[in-house]
C-alpha cells in the first residue's frame, strides 16, 4: 500500500488537487490551520485557540476523509502543531514514504494585481504632478 503524505487547508481546493490513486492508499492527512494574528493572543487564551483549531480540523477532516474511505483508502488525520519542516521529518520516519503532496490554497496578494492603478494611486500621482507644476 502507498502511502502519502498531504498537507491541506481547504477541502474544496484539496479534493480537486488530490490525485486519483491506482491501488489502495493509505493517506496521511495533515491539517494546516489558519495563523492566528499577534493581536489575537491577548485576548484569547491558549486553551481556546487550540479547541478552535481542533474545531476547525475537524470540520476539514468532515470534509475530505469520507470520500477517500469510499474510495477504499486508509487514512491518518495529523493536526500541525509546529513547524512543518520537523513534521515531515517525524511522519516521513513513522510511516516510511518519501511522498509529500502539499495542496494547501496559494496564498493570494491582498494587494491590487500588478498593472492595476487604484484610486489612491491615481490621485497620489496628480498631486505629484500638479507640484511638478508649481
Amino acid at each position: 500500500m502507498e502511502k502519502v503524505i498531504v498537507y491541506l487547508d481547504d477541502p474544496a481546493y484539496a479534493r480537486q488537487q488530490l490525485p486519483a490513486a491506482g491501488g489502495p492508499t493509505h493517506w496521511v492527512l495533515v491539517a494546516c490551520a489558519p495563523r492566528m494574528t499577534h493581536r489575537i493572543s491577548k485576548w484569547v487564551s491558549h486553551s481556546a485557540r487550540e479547541n478552535w483549531r481542533a474545531k476547525w480540523a475537524g470540520k476539514l477532516f468532515g470534509q475530505v476523509i469520507p470520500p477517500l474511505r469510499e474510495r477504499g483508502d486508509a487514512v491518518t488525520p495529523v493536526l500541525a502543531k509546529g513547524p512543518l519542516p520537523e513534521l515531515t521529518r517525524l511522519l516521513m520516519a513513522e510511516h516510511g514514504t518519501e511522498r509529500v503532496l502539499d495542496v494547501r490554497r496559494p496564498k493570494t496578494p491582498d494587494g491590487p494585481s500588478a498593472g492595476q492603478w487604484t484610486p489612491g494611486a491615481l490621485m497620489g500621482l496628480g498631486a505629484l504632478l500638479f507640484l511638478s507644476l508649481d
